[in-house]
């Protein structure tokens, strides 16, 4: 469950009330976890896998209800603004334009002991990330690589200067900051204490224009100016003819490894204070990663290229030690991949819908060729959503998946699919919350290589019910899925009170 789809009346969700009815729900309903998104401030196109830091939080999550309870807001100068008139569907543009002046009026009022808090606050991202923005609303939204040369190539004096000139911005910006992980280390602690553990999502690129890369030019494959040499994406494919060209700035692995890959061993271990298990995204690019022309339109003629191996995860497990790590290893396996999968230690990605494609006999995502050590998810926010899949995938594709889960319309295919999930081998099973409502293809996530419709789904007030809880317990019960602390009459009493 992303947290920009949880209920809210104000244009998207946020860390508030919702999220704790969210946490409540999962509870009754006998769930160990709750993954979410990136929950990086989005740049243009709104992925959070294309965030303006590795880690920032995003301002439009703050919930106002909060702010208000805490005196920083009145009631009237958000409540009786315009958020949208959808509310199953999240208007950016109106979040864009109205949401930072209602967050600079919470600001202005920090006093006292919070303001204090907040001066004391300082990760060590902070300071590059709160110049990087207010840089960004001087020159009007512009990506760094378009500022003048000073700013762009951090020469001292022109960022002297611009701290002296932007130091009520970046004020703010830090501020913003302080806010948001206030408001989520609350969160995560009330789900923890609910017995809910929090998975989060790492992308393993970030974004061009990004404090990440203008604070640290050294880490990526950049010329002089700070352009790209080569950039990411995924090879032409029987789904893509010309591939995927993701755009993102590849990584130095060299010059990363004569450190001890110090930048990203900060990164996961920053990951892991708001988290306690990280998916990491696209792990294959650990292994070899795809490398295209910067300035190419298609990813038609890119290469393969080594990336640092097991090495690099030997590297965080002496520095970090061992970590609850899932590793997201979709997409085309060689062997060397599946071998760094295996010295790693971590669990691989199954999605159910992937082991019905007619063109894959003997797929490796049918259930009963599980190993136990893996998360099986129906699918996940690059997929469709059950019912969806059902309506759009090959009739071959169906018809397998119906003879093989012994799926029915009576039971409903999409509880038939998650029961399947439920019932199988893997560790951790993992459902999107739409496919518990049932819903189509219109409360679909993301659709890869496209833009408009993405990131917008919202679920409903009201949606997070008991019987719905209930049920779940139930299916948890059935395959033995409850945890341990919620096994026996007490809890059994707790589900159908609920």
């Amino acid at each position: 469950m992303p947290i920009f789809s949880l209920p809210s009346p104000w244009g998207i969700g946020t860390l508030g009330a919702a999220a704790r009815e969210f946490v409540d729900f999962l509870a009754a309903g006998g769930q160990s976890c709750w993954q979410v998104l990136p929950l990086g401030p989005t740049s243009y196109g709104d992925s959070p896998y294309q965030a303006y830091s590795s880690f920032a939080g995003n301002p439009y999550f703050i919930d106002l209800d909060e702010l208000a309870g805490q005196g920083l807001l009145e009631p009237e100068e958000y409540q009786d603004l315009d958020w949208g008139n959808d509310p199953e569907r999240v208007d950016y543009e109106t979040l864009y334009q109205k949401r930072f002046d209602v967050l600079r009026l919470a600001c202005s009022r920090l006093k006292g002991r919070d303001a204090l808090a907040c001066v004391a606050w300082r990760p060590d991202w902070l300071e590059d990330y709160a110049l990087f923005m207010a840089l960004k609303g001087k020159y009007h939204g512009a990506a760094w690589l378009e500022w003048p040369e000073g700013e762009r190539l951090r020469e001292p004096d022109a960022l002297e200067a611009t701290r002296k000139e932007l130091a009520e911005e970046i004020l703010f910006w830090k501020q913003v900051q302080y806010l948001f992980f206030r408001q989520w280390r609350s969160l995560k602690a009330y789900a923890n204490q609910k017995g809910v553990s929090m998975i989060g999502d790492l992308p393993i690129y970030v974004a061009l224009d990004s404090a990440d890369v203008w604070s640290n030019p050294e880490q990526f494959q950049l010329d002089p100016e700070g352009r790209p040499i080569e950039v990411a994406g995924c090879p032409p494919d029987a789904f893509t003819e010309d591939g995927q060209l993701w755009g993102n700035p590849l990584f130095d692995w060299e010059s990363m490894k004569e450190d001890g890959y110090a930048w990203w061993l900060r990164r996961i271990a920053f990951q892991f204070e708001l988290y306690d298990t990280l998916r990491i995204d696209h792990f294959r690019g650990f292994d070899a990663y795809y490398a295209i022309p910067y300035g190419d339109k298609t990813a038609r003629n890119g290469s393969w290229k080594p990336g640092p191996g097991i090495a690099f995860f030997k590297a965080v497990n002496k520095a970090l030690g061992k970590k609850d790590i899932i590793a997201e290893d979709l997409g085309f396996l060689t062997p060397s991949v599946r071998k760094l999968l295996k010295d790693s230690g971590y669990p691989g990605m199954k999605v159910l819908e992937f082991a019905f494609d007619s063109r894959d006999e003997g797929s490796d995502y049918l259930p009963h060729c599980y190993p136990a050590r893996c998360v099986v998810y129906t699918g996940t926010h690059d997929n469709d959503t059950i019912q969806g899949w059902m309506a759009s995938a090959p009739r071959k594709s169906v018809s397998f998946a119906k003879a093989y889960l012994r799926l029915s319309a009576r039971e409903t295919y999409h509880w038939g699919m998650m029961r399947a999930a439920w019932a199988s081998p893997a560790d951790l099973a993992v459902m999107q919350f739409q496919d518990l409502l049932g819903l189509g293809s219109q409360a679909r996530i993301n659709t890869p290589s496209t833009l408009g419709h993405n990131w917008q789904w919202r679920a409903l007030p009201g949606c997070f019910t008991p019987a719905l809880s209930h049920r779940l317990w139930e299916e948890m019960r059935v395959y033995q899925r409850l945890p341990k602390k919620t096994v026996g009459k007490k809890a059994k009493k707790s589900a159908k009170k609920a």
